[in-house]
């Protein structure tokens, strides 16, 4: 069958690379993607958020599902333009109905339905502009340090963590006043700060089932030693090696379950991912937040290691099928390292030639932020490449995607050389 698959990251040049692997995949677009899926299946240029070219693309090449990378189109209604639409009903869209995907578009939304069905999380309180000196006495009753988060989309950027009580009010007012990320911080949570190690749960559902893909753990700081501001992440680890089977237990009796009761009492319809993560606290499983579609880069790690196919597992997961499949996974470890654009997550350059790709061997190399530009591939994002490689532990896998990269080069690249330091 013909899928469109959105998106432009090395998120979807993973999803890519898998689904081509099906037989049940005769033809994929991908729109925009970039220098690394035009490689292997056709892009198209054509905005994820864009429901009517879309539309007017499906029914032109008769698409027989669409899969959602990002956020964006979610939060925005695409599971639900397809639904309400005569023309388009048919066609299985992979990720939730846009209030679904509130657990992510809002995190006021996720925070009431995480208390409503009692799934371990942070205390909390919320906040707007009109109520920010309120805010400001809510901090005083909190331990440093203080956790701030923008409640809509801020792209992975949103949430500060300060340790001074005075900035943490100056940053109140800035996110709520000053409106420091934009509308995004029209509203903002406060919530206690929780001490422990975090990890990413990974689970595809259809609503009714689920299933559990491998656990991953990502590396948001820029700076070795995890300093520095957060990016969208610097790079991932799968399996979690910390995570045993008791505390997956706890994951799933505790967190997974109530979460998809939930959709149901809640009459959310929800067939897609939901990336929940978590903090473990003294080996509890506590929850901090909800995306509702895969992470990147813990994608280029956690969708390498499935050996199923994942075209069956999204035609499963349309039908409300899912609990049919059995979910096969590579037990060998996957690492990624993310390459980046000297300067980001703030001011960097785009349309640096890279060259070494064609040298790699024994590692995948996934693009995330490229573009194809008269036979050469060019940096066109912060994060431009990732590297992701196999290894019976994550330091061999580590050690091999460390010496690809040493092959790759274009103008002022940076990666961080210390990912997985915290595991060892």
């Amino acid at each position: 069958m013909t899928i469109l698959l959105l998106g432009s990251g090395g998120r979807e040049h993973a999803f890519a690379w898998k689904m081509i692997q099906s037989p049940l995949c005769e033809k994929l677009f991908v729109a925009p993607g970039n220098a690394g899926t035009a490689g292997i299946a056709t892009n198209v240029a054509m905005s994820p958020t864009d429901f009517d070219a879309i539309k007017a693309f499906v029914l032109k090449e008769n698409v027989k599902m669409v899969v959602v990378g990002p956020e964006d189109p979610l939060v925005k209604g695409i599971y639900d333009y397809f639904k309400n639409d005569e023309s388009l009903k048919h066609i299985p869209v992979i990720g939730p109905s846009k209030l679904g995907a509130q657990l992510e578009g809002s995190k006021e939304f996720a925070k009431e339905f995480l208390m409503k069905h009692n799934i371990p999380t942070a205390a909390y309180d919320s906040f707007t502009a009109e109520t920010v000196e309120k805010g400001c006495e809510f901090l005083e009753t909190l331990q440093p340090p203080y956790v701030l988060k923008a409640d809509g989309l801020a792209a992975g950027k949103g949430v500060l963590i300060i340790q001074d009580l005075e900035e943490a009010k100056t940053e109140l007012r800035n996110m709520l006043v000053h409106q420091k990320f934009g509308a995004a911080s029209s509203k903002v949570v406060i919530e206690e700060f929780l001490d422990g190690i975090e990890l990413s749960c990974f689970v595809l559902t259809d609503g009714k089932s689920y299933k559990i893909l491998p656990t991953a753990k990502d590396y948001k700081r820029i700076g070795e030693g995890d300093t520095g501001l957060n990016t969208g992440g610097m790079g991932a680890v799968s399996p979690v090696p910390y995570v045993d089977a008791v505390l997956m237990e706890k994951i799933e009796t505790r967190i997974v379950k109530p979460t998809i009761e939930g959709f149901q009492k809640d009459g959310i319809e929800y067939k897609g991912f939901v990336f929940i993560g978590l903090i473990n606290v003294k080996n509890e499983p506590i929850v901090i937040e909800y995306n509702v579609r895969m992470g990147d880069p813990e994608t280029e790690v956690v969708v390498p290691r499935l050996k199923s196919d994942l075209v069956e597992l999204f035609l499963a997961v349309a039908d409300q099928k899912l609990d049919t499949l059995e979910l096969e996974v590579d037990p060998r470890s996957a690492t990624t390292i993310m390459v980046v654009s000297g300067g980001y997550p703030e001011d960097f350059e785009k349309g640096k030639v890279i060259t070494g790709l064609e040298t790699i061997t024994d590692s995948i190399v996934f693009h995330a932020g490229t573009k194809l530009e008269d036979g050469s591939v060019l940096s066109n994002g912060g994060r431009v490449l990732t590297v992701t490689s196999y290894g019976d532990d994550f330091q061999q896998a580590i050690k091999k995607s460390y010496q690809n990269i040493d092959k790759l080069n274009f103008d002022k690249m940076y990666f961080r050389k210390d990912i997985g330091f915290d595991l060892l």
